[in-house]
C-alpha cells in the first residue's frame, strides 16, 4: 500500500483497499482490525469505525472477493471449496418464460390454465365441493385428551 499516493486511495472503495490489505497481509483479519486499518490509512475520524463498521460488514458480505471463515476475512482465491453450488438461477428462468407463454397477448394478463375445463352450461363460480366430501369420509377427530 506504500507505493500508491494517499489521492489514489482516497478515490478507492472500502472493499478495493480491503482487498488490498487482504493481499499484501497474506493472512486473514478480522472486520474490526481491517476496517480500523482503513480508516488509518484514510486518516478518517475514529469515529468513523463506530459509524461505518456495521455497513463496511455488510459490504464484505457481498463482495465475491472475499470469505467470511470462523470471523477473519480472507480472500476467497485463497481457499478450495469441496462443495458443490447448485445454481437455481436457470430454474427460476424457465419458471418465468412459462408465464410467459401464458399471456394474452390481448391484455397482458396471465391465461388461466383451467380455462377449457369450463364449458357454456357450467357457471364459473361452481366449486368442486362434492368431489371433497369423499375425500373426508375416513377422517377421524381426535381431542387432545386422545392423543396424550
Amino acid at each position: 500500500m506504500k507505493e500508491i499516493k494517499k489521492e489514489e486511495v482516497e478515490n478507492l472503495s472500502y472493499k478495493d483497499i480491503t482487498f488490498m490489505i487482504l493481499t499484501n497481509e497474506k493472512k486473514g483479519i478480522n472486520t474490526l482490525d481491517l476496517f480500523t486499518k482503513i480508516v488509518g490509512i484514510l486518516d478518517l475520524p475514529e469515529k468513523t469505525i463506530e459509524n461505518k463498521i456495521g455497513d463496511y460488514y455488510t459490504s464484505l458480505t457481498t463482495d465475491k472477493r472475499f470469505i467470511l471463515i470462523d470471523g477473519v476475512w480472507d480472500l476467497r482465491s485463497r481457499h478450495t471449496s469441496d462443495k458443490v453450488i447448485v445454481d437455481t438461477s436457470e430454474e427460476e428462468e424457465e419458471e418465468e418464460d412459462i408465464e410467459l407463454e401464458n399471456l394474452n397477448e390481448d391484455d397482458g394478463t396471465l391465461e388461466d390454465e383451467y380455462d377449457d375445463e369450463y364449458t357454456d352450461d357450467m357457471d364459473a363460480s361452481d366449486d368442486f365441493d362434492d368431489h371433497d366430501d369423499d375425500d373426508l369420509s375416513d377422517l377421524v377427530v381426535l381431542d387432545e385428551d386422545d392423543l396424550g
